[in-house]
C-alpha cells in the first residue's frame, strides 16, 4: 500500500513563500512520475506541476516562473517551492504518484493566500 503524506501548508501573505513536501512510502520511487494538483472551493482539481522520474518538469502556465517542482529520491519525497504567491493559489494542494495501474493521492494540505 502506497501512502503519501503533504506538509508545508498554510497560511501566507500575498507575495510570500511556501514550501509544500510530499513523502511517500513504497518501494522504487525513483521510477515514478510525481506531480502536484490543487483543488479551490468550488472548482475542479487542476495538475498544477509534474515531475519525471528523469527529472523532466512541465507547470500551468499561471505558476510558471513561481513555483518549481523537484524531487530527492534519497528521501522519496517530491517538493514544490511556491514563490510570489497569490490570492489564486488559495487550494487544497494534492501530491500524486503515477503507477502503471493506477494514481496515487495524499490526503492534501491547505494553502491560504490572504492579507
Amino acid at each position: 500500500q502506497v501512502q503519501l503524506v503533504e506538509s508545508g501548508g498554510g497560511l501566507v501573505q500575498p507575495g510570500g513563500s511556501l514550501r509544500l513536501s510530499c513523502a511517500a512510502s513504497g518501494s522504487f520511487f525513483s521510477i515514478y512520475t510525481m506531480a502536484w494538483y490543487r483543488q479551490a472551493p468550488g472548482k475542479q482539481r487542476e495538475l498544477v506541476a509534474v515531475i519525471t522520474s528523469g527529472g523532466t518538469t512541465n507547470y500551468v502556465d499561471s505558476v510558471k516562473g513561481r513555483f518549481t517542482i523537484s524531487r530527492d529520491n534519497a528521501k522519496n519525497t517530491v517538493y514544490l517551492q511556491m514563490n510570489s504567491l497569490k490570492p489564486e493559489d488559495t487550494a487544497v494542494y494534492y501530491c500524486k504518484q503515477d503507477r502503471p495501474v493506477r494514481g496515487y493521492w495524499g490526503q492534501g494540505t491547505q494553502v491560504t493566500v490572504s492579507s
